[in-house]
Parts: structure tokens; sequence; C-alpha cells
């Protein structure tokens, strides 16, 4: 179990890094926050299914309601915000950009409320990170169009706090229950959110096809249920700063995957700043060497 658990980083990466392949096919059709809220409902009652198939135990009053609050934060907030500005013409790359300074947020806010020590080091890789996403997101802001306004803007800005605060309260409130159990409370606090924002701000305006069907069920089976069980899995056993730094290879890997499929340009200074952004990952989230123990001399 430890040697696979090895491969739970990198596979998580890829997988949410599809997200933003799967919202380029569904935008198109279906408004931002009622496509989220099918997507949640479709979520936890697939989670509902499993903790009856695998026998989980049931989460108590709190941890649900810890639950659902976090998931109103990281599914609600965080994807409602970025789909709206995405969807009112923010450029992806831009959105992209304002998201990357989520592991810096979320790496004070550990601090702060999980009193996690967060080394020079850390802050170092954290930095570099940073630096690596501007440099492979850069070609793409050339043309921002009218997409940039205060509005989006302030979307973009209160996703990043929505997803860094939800991982916040996950760690500290709701890591200690089933994991199954809690994730499908997640989605009832996304899915109750978006239900509410869809009624009060969208007309429910759908178009059915295959482009949308394929986009609902790879964000449903790959994402909200793959990609965040594996969230919920490195959140519970590990620091959140680290945890956070992530995401900083999400827009790197994003890219080479739209390169992939559609065609996109990928130019030398990108595969420059991938490395650079990999290089910042591993500092943040590599662990101190354990002190050899030393061995007592035999006496003479």
């Amino acid at each position: 179990m430890r040697s696979l658990k090895r491969f739970i980083p990198a596979t998580f990466v890829v997988l949410w890094a599809t997200g933003f392949i799967g919202a380029r096919y569904a935008m198109p059709w279906a408004e931002p926050f009622t496509f989220l809220a099918v997507r949640f409902v479709l979520a936890a009652a697939l989670f509902a299914i499993l903790t009856v198939v695998l026998g989980s135990k049931r989460a108590t009053r709190e941890e649900a309601l810890h639950a659902a609050g976090a998931g109103m934060l990281m599914h609600g907030v965080y994807l409602g915000a970025v789909f709206w500005a995405i969807h009112r013409g923010m450029p992806a790359g831009f959105s992209a950009l304002i998201v990357g300074l989520q592991p810096l947020i979320t790496a004070v806010l550990a601090g702060k409320f999980l009193g996690e020590a967060i080394l020079p080091r850390h802050w170092l890789g954290l930095g570099i990170g940073l630096i690596g996403i501007v440099i492979v997101l850069w070609p793409k802001l050339g043309a921002l169009g009218g997409g940039v306004t205060a509005a989006t803007l302030t979307a973009s800005l209160v996703s990043v706090l929505g997803m860094a605060a939800g991982t916040i309260w996950q760690k500290r409130f709701a890591s200690g229950g089933d994991l199954v159990a809690a994730t499908m409370w997640q989605y009832v606090g996304g899915a109750s959110l978006m239900i509410l924002a869809a009624l009060a701000f969208e007309t429910h305006t759908v178009v059915i096809n295959g482009e949308l069907i394929f986009a609902m069920a790879w964000l449903v089976l790959v994402l909200s249920v793959g990609a965040i069980f594996l969230l919920m899995v490195m959140i519970r056993d590990g620091e959140m700063s680290k945890v956070a730094s992530l995401f900083y290879l999400v827009p790197a890997v994003t890219a080479i995957i739209a390169w992939v499929l559609f065609n996109e340009q990928l130019n030398a200074p990108q595969i420059v700043g991938m490395a650079i952004t990999t290089f910042g990952v591993g500092l943040a989230t590599a662990r101190p060497a354990r002190p050899q123990p030393t061995r007592a001399r035999a006496s003479r």
C-alpha cells in the first residue's frame, strides 16, 4: 500500500489537469452553475452508492456538516467562480495564473490555522513554482480581450480563496471520518450551493450533445470521483502546504494535454517554465533526510 501511495501525487496532478480540458468541451453548451449542479448531484449519488457497496462508516452529524462546508468552498466556490469567470470571457491562461496563487495562500493559512511549520526551503520552493507558472502561461496572456474585468478578476480571486479555505477546513475539521462518506457530503454541500446559484442567476439553458455528455461523464467519473478522492487521501495524510504545492504542476500538465489534443502551441520557454515549476514543487514537497541511527561502539 505504501508503494502505491507514491504514485498518488502524480496521478492526482494528471487527473486534475484534465478538468480544464473537460471544461473546454462543456462550457459552450451549458451555463456554469447549472452544469456544476448536475455534476455534483451525480457525484454525490455515486459516492452514496459507494458507501453502501463498500460498507463505509456513516458520518456523524458534525462530520457531515464539516464535510459539506468544506465541499461548498472546495467545489462550489472554487469551481463555480472559475467556470463563471471563463464563461464571461476570462482567458483560461490568465485565470490559471491567478489560481496559481493558491499554494502560497494555503501555506500561509496552514501555518496560521493548522500550526504547520513552513521552512525557508518550502517558501523558496513555492516561490520558484510560481515563477515557473508565470513562464508557462505568459505566451497565452498576449490577447486578454474584454473578458478581464473587475467582476471576472474578483471571481478568480474568490476561487483561489475558496479552494485554500476549503482544504484547510477539510484538514482541520473533516479528516477523521470515513473518506468515502465525507466526500459524498462534500458534494452535497457543493451541489446545494450550485443549485441555489443556478436558480438565482441562470436560465438553465442546456444543449445536449456528444461533447457535453462526454465532458459530464469525464468530469464526474475521473475528476469528481477519482481526483477528489486522491486529494482527500493526501489532505488526510500530508501537510497542507506540500499538498497545495502540487497545484503548481496542473497548468503545465494541462498545457501538454492541450498540445496533444488541440495542437496548441508549446514553445521552448514554456518547457523551461515546466522544468522550473517541477523543481520548485520538488523543493517544497521533499521530505528531509532522516538522520541515520548511530551504533554504539562495542566496549573494549
